[in-house]
């Protein structure tokens, strides 16, 4: 198993406000590792410069070895790093089939078929669901569509911030079942989650973020 994030002291402000203060960590191929702490921690922070949204002001971000110090967010998912954000941030205004061909937008045309064929095996109830627009959907469903659309851009390490967020606890229990299968089929995964026991029930390593 090779390294495939490694995060070296970085630090990320807002203006003035100290963000991130010297956080390091790695995971490895195959891993599912959890960072959990408290709210204003620096979970969601720390996700968005890993995926160039942010860029910190000092130490290294490298993925598969290459720096991402200077890749624009939109090319990080060209190299296999797919973000879940928090609130979903799926298109309301869009089916749920055009919102995983979306996802797909890195990919060659001739397998998005087969992606999608995945995606519905993996989510029955978005297949059901496939004409009806996303606004429309519940909660858990618009959870299941944003972790869907990540997984047609075919990511080597697929980040979830805070997938249980605001989700009835039987659906908290569907969407951790469908990170269990992910990691059983082989999908690295970096997890953000306020939900410590079950973040670390699924987990293979977590770090702990002190505010």
């Amino acid at each position: 198993m090779g390294t495939i994030l490694k995060v070296e002291d970085i630090n990320v402000y807002y203006g003035s406000i100290h963000a991130i203060k010297g956080i390091s960590f790695e995971v490895q191929e195959g891993e599912v590792v959890t960072l959990i702490g408290a709210n204003g921690a620096g979970k969601s922070t720390t996700l968005n410069a890993v995926s160039g949204l942010l860029r910190s002001k000092t130490g290294s971000i490298s993925f598969l070895g290459e720096s991402l110090a200077k890749v624009p967010s939109h090319k990080v998912v060209a190299k296999g790093l797919a973000l879940v954000p928090e609130g979903r941030r799926i298109f309301l205004q869009m089916t749920v089939q055009e919102n995983l061909e979306m996802g797909a937008f890195t990919q060659k045309g001739s397998g998005i078929q087969q992606d999608l064929e995945m995606v519905y095996e993996l989510f029955p109830r978005l297949k059901e669901r496939y004409k009806q627009m996303a606004g429309t959907l519940s909660g858990g469903e618009q959870q299941m569509l944003a972790m869907g659309r990540a997984l047609m851009s075919h990511p080597k390490l697929l980040m979830l911030d805070e997938p249980s967020m605001g989700l009835a606890p039987i659906l908290v229990e569907q969407i951790f079942e469908i990170i269990q299968n992910l990691h059983k089929a082989g999908t690295t995964i970096l997890l953000v989650e306020q939900n410590a026991q079950a973040a670390l029930s699924v987990a293979d390593r977590g770090y702990v973020l002190e505010t």
